[in-house]
């Protein structure tokens, strides 16, 4: 993570970061040769030495630079400074689509069509200069304060060509279109499949497939239909979902020919909301046998492969002339009952060969053999596609292919067939599992509880209940025990700053149920009760997310300033809970704020508890009663931090973990003095350049050992354990 006031290619000084996706972080900084405010894109530290990744994100500058449109993001620099690689964007203040459909739900009818006009122009301009974005979704487009619509990061975008053949389905899975997810060609018209996902998920407020797994999803965009929107939008009008329903279509011969179409259904749309104006391609279509006429030969001849709009129209009017000729005259044949009829038919036969080449008796039979060849030909796609994307397989080699085949044949089998969840309450994890596989049912843990009868490790209880008839292969899920509910207190994890997952994880982990306030999307912007405070496992920890629309501000820096400015700067952000602790730093003036927790440059919600460490004289006399951690500076080899009296000291070196990066550090001394567990922060906030580092700590009086914790500061600001040793304290003599 680059610091506040970095200067990146002796040019552009780093202000704020401001994004992260997953190949590069984006920060805030000001242009200082043009005075202007910019966004730049760093290639992040674990990739710059990749060759691949590197050359991606410069393929990535190549083709955005090209680009000059007020709906794409503008590219005004690309470089390196040392090893950082960086590329500099047009700023653009806003909230992208994603973040604005989770706030409204779902959006109108005219508004989505205005955001979808807007991408489809600036896609319009990129497919002119034959570059496919080949991302497009929610998270990429980005909506300005002045609601000018934009479509950013061509991270996996590739020039078009006859040989653009995707080695894999690198773009979002949700949005991704059937040829990207089975990892063949793509081109524009992928685009507009995945604008058309977009689109659907903008007037609907849900995506169209969805799964456990990428795989799962990928799946059901290559075999499933997609619930038509207006079943979740029951207003929606005739023509907006019948442009969703054509850009979605899994055959790409089926889709618009190209987004220029698109924009002017759309704008159609906005005019005549329920008129029929847009055509779908029946199936059928594509087993017909079309005549070529000579307008089309020639065009072939002369290596013009994409027809104009006036040659498919001149086409078209020609096809159906001929077919109006030839269905007159059949009904001319059947009129005729003259003695004559062979000669006639014979002479109709011979005008129908100067019309067209072939006689209409051979013509029917060509037409039947036309269906037939056809129906093989899609058979044959169909097989070679199913087994490219390993849904046949006859060989022992594909065991695995075999067992998913096999195991969705079961599913397919046991559809609907109904059983008994079996009683598990007292059973450990592993037994419980071998019971559930002899009924076809999963467990899933959903939380841990204690519990005065049932032993740790050991279920409480399942929902659905012992007893209920469900289907087989359904999940059934238990609530796990921490033991009894007298157990002794335990620290709660900080998980501030965190994703979901990783939350949850953590307090599960330590015996915690875990709740969310609203969504689980975005990272933990809350916690009640707060971390690090003392509670008996199983106790619920309820967590703020920074996508559940809760209001969030990112903590200032506050460090040195009196204890009524720092108070009065939160409230003028809107923070209602401010806490107050004592420490002591000689650096700072008695009053002065020293340490503030959560960290400065975090994003939390505005009802969070914020704890001001104030200088205080007394915390100098008795520094064993503040065990608040404080920011100090990184000690020399021969500093001490004080925690008791300063005869109990710990001399030993430490040796570097293994995750360690580089990165700001934070050191802290865990140990347990009269019976209570007293944390205390040795240094925060600064490098370690040598290993092994050399400790030189006082502890508690009369306790001879502890726990040395190890973090390492995130890019979000926060620090994460990546190591602890146990530490060793002797009386000075």
């Amino acid at each position: 993570m680059i610091k506040e006031g970095y200067i990146i290619g002796e040019r552009y000084e780093v202000i704020s970061r401001i994004g992260s996706g997953g190949m590069a972080d984006v920060y805030k900084a000001k242009d200082l040769k043009l005075n202007r405010l910019v966004a730049v894109k760093v290639l992040k530290q674990e990739f710059r030495a990749d060759k691949k990744f590197v050359s991606k994100f410069r393929s990535e500058a190549q083709a955005a630079a090209g680009l000059s449109h007020p709906n794409i993001v503008n590219v005004f620099d690309v470089g390196n400074d040392d090893d950082l690689y960086f590329i500099v964007m047009e700023l653009v203040e806003g909230i992208t689509l994603k973040d604005y459909i989770t706030k409204k739900g779902k959006l109108s009818v005219k508004e989505a069509t205005s955001i979808a006009i807007q991408v489809s122009l600036g896609l319009e301009a990129a497919h002119a200069r034959n570059i496919v974005h080949r991302d497009i979704k929610p998270q990429n487009i980005i909506i300005s304060t002045d609601g000018k619509v934009k479509l950013s990061d061509f991270g996996i975008a590739r020039v078009a060509s006859s040989n653009t053949i995707s080695s894999n389905a690198m773009g979002s899975v949700h949005y991704s279109s059937p040829e990207q997810v089975r990892g063949g060609y793509s081109d524009a018209k992928s685009d507009i499949y995945s604008l058309g996902i977009t689109l659907y998920e903008m007037v609907t407020g849900r995506v169209p497939f969805d799964g456990e797994t990428t795989v799962a999803i990928a799946i059901k965009h290559l075999q499933e239909e997609m619930v038509p929107p207006s079943q979740y939008t029951p207003d929606l009008p005739r023509s907006l979902e019948q442009i969703i329903l054509k850009c979605t279509q899994k055959s790409v011969d089926r889709r618009y020919y190209n987004i220029s179409e698109v924009i002017e259904d759309l704008k159609h749309s906005l005019m005549d909301p329920n008129g029929n104006f847009v055509k779908l391609a029946p199936l059928s279509s594509h087993a017909r046998t079309v005549m070529i006429s000579e307008e089309d030969m020639d065009a072939i001849r002369s290596g013009r492969t994409t027809p104009s709009q006036d040659e498919r129209d001149r086409a078209e009017r020609e096809r159906r002339r001929r077919e109006e000729e030839r269905r007159a005259r059949y009904e001319e044949e059947d009129d005729d009952e003259d003695e004559d009829e062979y000669d006639d038919d014979e002479d109709d036969d011979s005008e129908d060969d100067d019309d067209s080449g072939i006689s209409s008796k051979l013509e029917k039979a060509l037409m039947i053999g036309g269906f037939v060849i056809g129906a093989i030909v899609v058979c044959i796609l169909i097989y070679l596609i199913g087994q490219a994307a390993g849904f046949f397989s006859f060989g022992g080699d594909d065991k695995k292919d075999d067992t998913k085949i096999e195991a969705n044949a079961d599913d397919d089998d046991t559809a609907g067939e109904k059983v008994q969840v079996p009683s598990l309450v007292n059973m450990t994890i592993e037994e419980a599992q071998e019971e559930a596989q002899k009924y076809g049912l999963t467990l899933k843990q959903s939380a841990t509880a204690a519990s005065d009868t049932v032993a740790a490790g050991s279920i409480i209880s399942t929902d659905p209940a012992a007893g209920t008839e469900v289907e087989k292969n359904s999940t059934v899920q238990y609530v796990l025990s921490t033991g009894a509910a007298s157990a002794a207190a335990t620290e709660i994890p900080d998980v501030m700053g965190d994703d979901w997952d990783t939350a949850y994880s953590k307090l599960v982990g330590a015996g915690f149920t875990v709740k969310a306030e609203d969504e689980t999307d975005g990272t933990v912007v809350g916690m009640n009760p707060a971390g690090g405070t003392q509670a008996v496992p199983g106790t619920q920890v309820t967590l703020t997310m920074s996508g559940s629309g809760a209001e969030t501000e990112t903590i200032p820096n506050l460090i040195g300033q009196t204890q009524e400015d720092a108070a009065a700067s939160l409230e003028r952000l809107g923070f209602t809970n401010i806490e107050f602790s004592e420490g002591y730093d000689e650096s700072y003036n008695i009053g002065d704020v020293i340490a503030i927790s959560p960290a400065r440059g975090t994003e939390v919600s505005l009802t969070a508890t914020i704890t001001l460490t104030i200088n205080t004289e007394d915390a100098e006399e008795e520094p064993e009663a503040t065990p608040t951690p404080t920011a100090t500076p990184a000690p020399d080899a021969g500093s001490t931090t004080n925690t008791g009296s300063g005869s109990w000291k710990c001399t030993q070196p430490l040796g570097q973990p293994d995750d360690y990066t580089g990165g700001p550090v934070k050191l802290e001394l865990v140990q347990t003095v009269d019976g209570k567990s007293q944390t205390t922060t040795i240094f925060e906030g600064q490098t370690i350049d040598s290993f092994p580092y050399k400790l030189n700590v006082t502890g508690a009086d009369g306790v001879s050992e502890g726990t040395i914790i190890f973090s390492e500061m995130q890019d979000d600001g926060t620090y994460r354990p990546i190591a602890q040793y146990t530490a060793e304290f002797k009386q000075a003599e």
